[in-house]
């Protein structure tokens, strides 16, 4: 008989629920003043988290696939920071591919965790169980993968749809705030550019595909990313991609 992964209910004061609306509109601020400043996306992340993190957990709990990974929690990060191994994989698999992106935008797997480390010390990590840190650092760490995955570029344009893909698949509270403030600053900056139907298609794209926090990715980087993106249901963001033309 499965058993459930549940913990018990955690109320809204709970450390783990808790938000920080103030922080997290300054952290907003600052990253449209410098949309470089990675650091302000996990400030905003934590300040506005709230209890999203036990859901996608629960999420996982319900199926084979999510419960291994729950039990054997393999690293991301370890993978994607080899490159030498990278590098040997086939041309066109989605590990090669991923190599190539992070080597031409400059880009590391390590980077990602020393940019969550710029926001302040995250005491609620203490209560989380360790299905729930586990989680939260691959959803993390796999953020580039998901550009590769999905042909969002690392340009203000690329990045605003991404997160709006990521937070439709993995409903996060802070990666939706960014979005929200993002598409005013478009709408100001860009007004003959229609960043709202942008926005939907990195929505509408995330409801169509698999659940990508529940694939086994340290299994699957030697596989072609074409014939993986046909799998998972992951359709080009033509949009986008006419929106970059022009």
């Amino acid at each position: 008989m499965q058993t459930s992964t549940r913990r018990p209910w955690r109320g809204p004061f709970h450390p783990v629920n808790r938000v920080q609306p103030i922080t997290a509109l300054r952290a907003v601020r600052a990253l449209i003043r410098n949309p470089e400043s990675t650091g302000e996306v996990f400030k905003v992340i934590q300040a506005l988290k709230g209890g999203s993190l036990r859901q996608s957990v629960d999420r996982m709990s319900a199926h084979e696939a999510g419960r291994e990974l729950l039990r054997s929690k393999p690293s991301i990060l370890e993978r994607l920071s080899d490159r030498e191994a990278l590098a040997a994989m086939p041309e066109g698999s989605l590990g090669r591919v991923y190599l190539d992106f992070v080597l031409a935008g400059n880009l590391s797997a390590e980077g990602l965790v020393a940019a969550s480390e710029e926001a302040p010390r995250d005491e609620s990590r203490e209560w989380l169980d360790p299905e729930e840190m586990w989680l939260a650092d691959r959803l993390r760490d796999f953020h580039d993968l998901q550009h590769v995955l999905t042909g969002y570029g690392r340009d203000e344009l690329g990045e605003l749809c991404l997160l709006s893909f990521m937070t439709s698949q993995t409903y996060n509270r802070g990666i939706s705030f960014i979005v929200f403030m993002g598409r005013r600053k478009y709408r100001q900056a860009m007004p003959h550019m229609d960043v709202d139907a942008l926005v939907r298609e990195g929505r509408d794209i995330a409801r169509a595909a698999r659940w990508l926090p529940e694939v086994h990715w340290e299994k699957r980087l030697a596989e072609p990313l074409q014939a993986l993106r046909a799998e998972l249901g992951l359709q080009a963001p033509a949009r986008y991609l006419a929106a970059q033309r022009h």
